[in-house]
């Protein structure tokens, strides 16, 4: 097999793993996030109360699907080179089930995310990612309670 072959095959197996992570939610099989990541996948930053590694994640994309049955991710742009990607996507759903302590509201919601992943070859090793969550609170018309 030729560098370029093997480089070609390199893209396309780190791709599918960053796909993966997000058909976790759109699927709404939590488990897929093993397929994607490695045991000691770092997500930068946590959330409030999130455990390290996909066994963390789990729980959120649970909770998650629990407030927005009809979630979906949609990837809008990808770029990559080998051991890197950037991902530009949006999350959708309606907001149907408690969410950060905001019962249901009804409301559709539209929730932008920039997210890059650190790959070794095969799954992902470190993702750091960025939610627009002001806008989701504001598509909601209302913040979470203060603790």
């Amino acid at each position: 097999m030729s560098a370029f072959d093997e480089t070609t095959e390199r893209l396309i197996t780190e791709k599918k793993a960053v796909e993966k992570i997000y058909q976790a939610f759109s699927l709404q099989n939590p488990d897929l996030i093993d397929e994607a990541v490695t045991p000691d996948w770092e997500d930068i930053p946590l959330a409030p109360g999130q455990a390290p590694g996909p066994q963390g994640l789990k729980p959120i994309i649970r909770a998650f699907m629990a407030a927005f049955p009809d979630v979906q991710i949609v990837i809008h742009d990808l770029i990559q080179v080998p051991g890197q990607i950037a991902v530009r996507a949006e999350i959708t759903g309606t907001h149907k089930g408690s969410f950060m302590g905001i019962e249901p509201t009804g409301k559709f919601v539209s929730i932008r995310l920039h997210e890059f992943h650190r790959l070794n070859g095969e799954r992902v090793t470190t993702t750091w990612h960025l939610e627009d969550w002001f806008g989701v609170f504001m598509q909601l018309g209302q913040f979470p309670p203060l603790a």
